[in-house]
């Protein structure tokens, strides 16, 4: 992998412009087959014609077509959005921060989502999913802003530094109050247990399409801000010095990280490492400017989510593992790499 990297920081920046343009495809299709593949296997294997039948001349009288139509592909796609969104919000957080350790849990966003439906289990009872979503996307978001406003304080405002101290500290605080709520209120912890481990299971499509319009609206807008995010990354006095108005821009970038981070977390629950490892790995291939990063970022951040959701069920056959525990389990690794990396 060295070699690899090694290699392509050689590259004339015209034959590396070619390789990116020239993957994009290959990584669409790697992206559709794990959607197929996701969608076929499970507890009964279904064969691929099926599930193409099921799409295009779908039999509401087939038991396949249904599984298919009310389990598997809601459950895909769940995925692909998930990953693809905490992908993204991932690079944004890592390029707007300068820290290459960040995550969209660095804001809070995660801390304060599982806050939000804790209390909702606890204060008013809240029992179905859609009702989750709506409490973790409300708590995901006014953390968000809590931890920028802390983080704005002084005369300096948001920097770098400053935001990841608040939202360390912000975090922190979270955390211990959801703990105090669960070991308090055993009724609370039995019923969002298998919601806090972060799955894609048993999402119905109606609430994939009432997240949809946050996760694609933040997609466009980090999409649009690749440009201007590789100048931030370079560090605010470039920014400047470059014309870029830098508190425009991260006021911009902290919103696309808060619809971002926050849609996935409702529609899935806290699922880590994949906002932290999927950008490093796509800055081995593709180089450090975010009109490339961020595109990337959401093709393999889909992927690696949807493979992670498929190995959960294929493993432990007929029992599934919450793509929350895989994603742990195939990022930790990966995250200690990185650790040790940088601070050599």
């Amino acid at each position: 992998m060295t070699n690899i990297v090694q290699t392509l920081n050689r590259l004339k920046p015209k034959t590396l412009h070619f390789l990116q343009i020239g993957a994009f495809p290959l990584t669409i299709a790697v992206l559709g087959l794990a959607v197929v593949v996701s969608i076929t296997f499970g507890a009964v294997d279904i064969h691929p014609a099926t599930v193409v039948d099921s799409i295009f001349a779908f039999d509401a009288d087939n038991t396949q077509h249904l599984i298919i139509q009310t389990l598997r592909l809601p459950r895909a796609l769940t995925a692909m959005l998930t990953g693809a969104a905490l992908g993204v919000a991932g690079a944004i957080m890592q390029g707007l921060t300068r820290n290459p350790l960040a995550d969209p849990g660095l804001l809070g966003i995660q801390a304060g989502a599982v806050l939000a439906v804790v209390s909702g289990v606890y204060l008013f009872h809240i029992d179905t999913l859609p009702v989750y979503a709506l409490f973790a996307f409300m708590g995901g978001a006014l953390t968000a802003l809590a931890v920028y406003a802390l983080g704005s304080l002084g005369r300096s405002g948001a920097t770098p530094f400053k935001l990841s101290i608040a939202g360390a500290a912000i975090t922190s605080f979270l955390s211990s109050l959801t703990t105090a709520i669960l070991m308090f209120n055993q009724r609370s912890l039995e019923e969002v247990r298998f919601w806090l481990a972060g799955s894609v299971a048993g999402r119905e499509m109606s609430l994939v399409l009432q997240a949809a319009p946050f996760l694609v609206g933040g997609l466009i807008l980090a999409l649009a801000l690749g440009r201007q995010i590789t100048t931030l990354s370079l560090g605010e006095d470039v920014a400047r010095g470059l014309g870029q108005n830098v508190g425009r821009l991260k006021f911009l970038a902290a919103a696309s990280i808060v619809l971002l981070a926050g849609s996935a977390v409702a529609l899935a629950g806290p699922i880590g490492f994949v906002g932290l490892i999927i950008p490093h790995v796509v800055r081995m291939f593709v180089g450090v400017d975010y009109r490339w990063v961020l595109p990337y970022s959401a093709i393999l951040g889909a992927t690696f989510l949807i493979l992670s959701d498929l190995a959960g069920r294929i493993l432990v056959r007929p029992l599934e593992m919450p793509v929350g525990i895989m994603t742990a389990a195939l990022g930790g690794p990966m995250f200690i790499y990185l650790a040790r990396r940088k601070v050599k």
